[in-house]
């Protein structure tokens, strides 16, 4: 606005001027002066514009170096960004890979993890069906040693003991029973007159049941 009021205040000087020469010739000294006023303070006004053309200069120049300082910096912090994306993206890809090989592991461990259990159920069949047995087995035992605890009982001994007692008693009459048998038949015999060789035969009869008396007894 100021240069544009300065340009416009110049012309108007040069057409006054202009304009007066055509009128007169030989202008006075106080238009002289006039104008030499208006020239100094158009001068003044160019000056005046002139530094504050500088200043805004001086002050667009400076904010052109903060401005090139900032697109620096920003430049760095671009290429520190692309950097650090360039090493994200690097470590996404490791990630990745880690993820995959340890799906991969944990694929492989259910797959032990589910073999483990199977065979964990089979030994448990195992030891159940081992058990059973010998549950079985000890029932078993159990049920013959009740038996054997019948049989050789304190109080079935004394029993078994008393039988056994009557049947030595039975043998040794039954035995008597024999020998007085054997004795009457050896009376018997030794009163017939067979002769010499049938007094030996009987002598020898009479030894023989003599050893199995005494064998018996």
């Amino acid at each position: 606005m100021n240069n544009m009021g300065a340009e416009f205040n110049m012309e108007d000087l040069f057409n006054d001027t202009l304009h007066e020469r055509d009128e007169m010739q030989e202008p006075k000294v106080e238009q002289l002066m006039s104008k030499l006023r208006k020239l100094q303070e158009g001068n003044k006004r160019l000056r005046e514009e002139v530094k504050e053309l500088l200043s805004v200069s001086m002050s667009l120049q400076k904010e052109l170096e903060d401005l090139q300082t900032e697109t620096y910096k920003q430049e760095e912090v671009l290429k520190e960004t692309e950097e650090n994306d360039r090493k994200l993206q690097v470590q996404c890809e490791e990630f990745e890979q880690e993820c995959v090989r340890q799906l991969n592991q944990n694929k492989k461990r259910e797959e032990l993890l589910e073999q483990y259990n199977c065979e964990i159920q089979e030994v448990k069949l195992k030891h159940r069906k081992q058990r059973m047995k010998f549950e079985n087995q000890l029932l078993l035992l159990i049920e013959q040693h009740k038996n054997l605890h019948a049989v050789f009982s304190p109080e079935r001994l004394a029993d078994e003991i008393k039988i056994a007692e009557n049947a030595k008693d039975q043998l040794l009459l039954a035995e008597k029973v024999k020998l007085d048998q054997l004795r009457c038949l050896d009376r018997e015999l030794t009163t017939q007159e067979i002769g010499t060789a049938a007094a030996g035969e009987d002598c020898s009869f009479t030894e023989s049941v003599s050893l199995i008396s005494r064998a018996s007894c």
